[in-house]
């Protein structure tokens, strides 16, 4: 089976018989042509491999020949080893600018014209080679962005359907589960007032506010999740969200005989929203309440540093296991109840997301003598303070 397809163009027939002859033996295929308009029909039907182009013919010399080739766009790339007696340095220089690739001088030395012809089809057959490979990375990389963008849009559907879906759920569920509540309350209501009903009645109430807690927060998290770019940043009075969220922890805190400490009376201006900023210190104060002891408070203190506003809330009574410390944060990463009262819930993982939005954060430590402190660091807008302890 034939190497290569080469084309040998030159109006001496001896010449012809020679070059067949020399390249039938390394089993190329040969075309040969004496005159240049023949050969460029014939490259023009089915393209060589290789040429080997004589510069001194009629009608057409070799110079005119091989410029028409490379002006074509499916020809340019064929390579073209000019034949010529000419040996001067000028005629050389005329063949590469015409658009040779080598030059091989009259009388022809078979090792030469293998040595060439060989080295010069290895390099075609190698761009050629590597011209595939790139048009079929390029296709490769046109498919699979088309994947890509498929299965980003495939995703967006499904996080919008997901956002939906709990939207839908926390809505459908609301309303047979406040009818339950409803009546049970009724019930209650309708029970004498000895000590197992009410015991019964603050069973009820915690159990009530701890599944429409759970409703919520799983929406808001969920609405972080996808749309978290919707929410947006601006001066907020710190003074006012910690006082809504104390207002919103109060009935939970005294349900537990927990006293909340008093916040600051300095102007501090935050960055983040106000509702979503409130329900991470709810939920934060409420944590808090958890690991108090019974009669115990809650404290607050702030400091300031580089910018920051940070806001340490303080509970005495229990500790924080040490194995789930590192991922008190993490959402569903604590399975166990780890105080008296139950499990947390959602609430430390609600109130890092909520903070993260807005360039804010939240770490928790174990305290000596026991308690937790848990430290939320706020970008500051207003004016610097010193730290201060209420």
């Amino acid at each position: 089976m034939a190497q290569s397809d080469i084309m040998i163009v030159d109006d001496n027939p001896a010449n012809l018989k020679l070059l067949e002859d020399m390249l039938v033996q390394q089993q190329h295929e040969v075309r040969s042509f004496p005159l240049g308009r023949l050969a460029l029909a014939a490259m023009l039907k089915s393209p060589p491999d290789l040429i080997l182009l004589d510069v001194n013919m009629p009608e057409m010399n070799g110079y005119e020949v091989c410029e028409r080739l490379k002006a074509n766009e499916e020809l340019s790339k064929i390579p073209v080893i000019f034949l010529s007696a000419l040996n001067e340095t000028q005629d050389k220089v005329k063949g590469f600018q015409s658009g040779a690739v080598d030059y091989i001088t009259k009388p022809f030395q078979f090792e030469e014209v293998h040595a060439r012809v060989e080295t010069h089809l290895k390099l075609y057959n190698l761009e050629k080679a590597l011209k595939l490979q790139n048009d079929h990375l390029e296709e490769t990389v046109a498919t699979r962005t088309g994947e890509l963008a498929e299965a980003n849009q495939q995703l967006t559907i499904l996080d919008r359907s997901k956002g939906e879906f709990l939207r839908l759920i926390s809505h459908e569920f609301r309303t047979p589960l406040n009818g339950l509540l409803g009546a049970g309350e009724l019930l209650l209501r309708g029970k004498s007032s000895v000590e197992d009903t009410n015991e019964l009645k603050e069973v009820f109430k915690r159990s009530r506010r701890r599944i429409l807690s759970i409703l919520d927060d799983a929406l808001l998290l969920t609405e972080i999740d996808i749309n978290g770019e919707q929410f947006k940043s601006a001066e907020v009075s710190l003074n006012a969200v910690l006082t809504k969220a104390s207002v919103k922890t109060t009935e939970f805190a005294e349900s537990r005989h927990v006293t909340l400490g008093q916040s600051w009376t300095e102007p501090d201006l935050v960055q983040g929203d106000e509702r979503l900023l409130v329900r991470a210190f709810q939920a934060l104060l409420e944590t808090a309440v958890k690991f108090s002891e019974d009669g115990g408070t809650v404290g607050l203190s702030r400091d300031v540093a580089a910018g920051f506003l940070k806001v340490i809330i303080e509970s005495h009574g229990r500790t924080i296991p040490i194995p789930v410390l590192a991922n008190f944060f993490d959402l569903l990463a604590i399975v166990d109840p780890i105080t008296p009262g139950g499990d947390l819930g959602l609430g430390p993982p609600v109130a890092c997301r909520i903070l993260a939005l807005f360039g804010a954060g939240v770490s928790v430590a174990n305290l000596d003598p026991p308690g937790i402190g848990l430290t939320v660091s706020l970008r500051r807008t207003a004016q610097n303070g010193q730290a201060r302890t209420v």
